[in-house]
This record gives C-alpha cells, structure tokens and sequence, in this order.
C-alpha cells in the first residue's frame, strides 16, 4: 500500500488522467472514501465548444451530509442533466472524425440513470479505457488514509482551476481549432472523438 499511487475517480477524465493512469498502471488505487470536493473533475468536465472551453457538471443531490464518502454521493435527476449534456456533445463534436463511431455505446451512459455517482463515472472509466485499448485492472482504497507520500497522492490533481496540473499538452486536431486556440488536457472524450483509435498512440 505505501508504494501504490492514490487517483480520484473523475468523470469523463482530463486527457491527462490517461496519461498518468498508464504511467502508473498498475501500481494505483482509485479513492472511494474521500468527501467529495467542490468544483473538481469528480462531477464536472471541459470539452471544446465553438466558444471556447465548455464545463458540463453531473448535479449530485444537495443536502448530503457533509461527511458523506465519495462513493455514497447519490446524483441528482432535478433537473434533464443528460439531456443537457448529450446535447452539449452533439453541438461540440458532431462534425468531429469519430463522433458517430462512439456515439452509440457512449449515449447508454446518458438514457441510464445511475444512482451514485461513483458507479456512474466507474462505468465510463472501464468503457474509455477499452475504447483506448488501455489494460489494467481496477482496485480501490480499502479506508480514507490521509497521509500518503506526496509522490503518491493524486487526490488533488487537475483541478480544473488550476493549469500547471496538466500532464500531457501535445497540441492534436480539435474542432473549431480555426477560431480557438489548442486547449490542453480536455476531457478525454475530445481526443477520442477527434483522433478516434489513433487517439492511444497520443496518449
């Protein structure tokens, strides 16, 4: 355990995360006992609109006490988010190489309702990883242990305020890169879409 590297579990990873994720593999566990922190990639995610970079967050239901685990974090169908979100991918990518061939698998992710959180942004994990032929195998944190060696600790990683988390910044093909400039370490799902199964040899 005291040589094994500590990831959070985000949805729909920055690019990044793959990166570190296959330079860790298999020496990593996935924390499911933290409290959740506000305003990361936990529940929120940037892809690459005409505008610019675009947030879309999975809401999670308000009242959660405040010493609930990540992996009891129940997700909130107040409001169509999925819609939202599936629409959001459909304006950004579809005229992007490889958006119709993922497109089918992807969108049983936004017609399901999953119940928590974890489940849900776990589910995607396993089905990016396949897609980007990235083998390993999944294991979790047993308890909450907050001393870990700071070259072990990636709990805090990427937050979304902060740039120089970035792990990969490779410049490759995006949409709407005539009106933006290249934006580094979107969520994955921008990579896959625009470099398809090209998109491992990227990363």
């Amino acid at each position: 355990m005291q040589n094994t590297a500590i990831l959070p579990l985000f949805y729909i990873p920055p690019v990044g995360y793959f990166s570190l994720m296959q330079k860790l593999n298999p020496d990593f566990l996935i924390e499911q006992y933290e409290h959740l922190p506000k305003q990361t990639y936990r529940n929120r995610a940037s892809i690459c609109s005409p505008n610019g970079k675009l947030d879309i967050t999975v809401p999670v239901v308000k009242g959660s006490k405040t010493h609930t685990t990540v992996k009891d974090v129940k997700i909130s169908y107040d409001f169509n988010w999925q819609r939202l979100h599936w629409l959001s991918f459909e304006s950004c990518y579809r005229s992007s190489a490889y958006f119709e061939f993922y497109e089918d698998e992807l969108a049983r992710f936004y017609n399901e309702k999953f119940e928590f959180l974890f489940d849900f942004n776990f589910q995607l994990l396993e089905w990016l990883s396949k897609k980007l032929k990235i083998n390993t195998e999944f294991n979790f944190t047993e308890e909450y242990i907050a001393n870990v060696g700071a070259n072990l600790d990636y709990r805090n990683m990427m937050n979304p305020k902060k740039m120089e988390d970035i792990v990969n910044n490779k410049p490759y093909y995006q949409v709407f890169e005539d009106r933006n400039q290249f934006m580094p370490n979107l969520s994955i799902v921008d990579l896959l879409f625009n470099q398809g199964p090209q998109a491992r040899l990227y990363l």
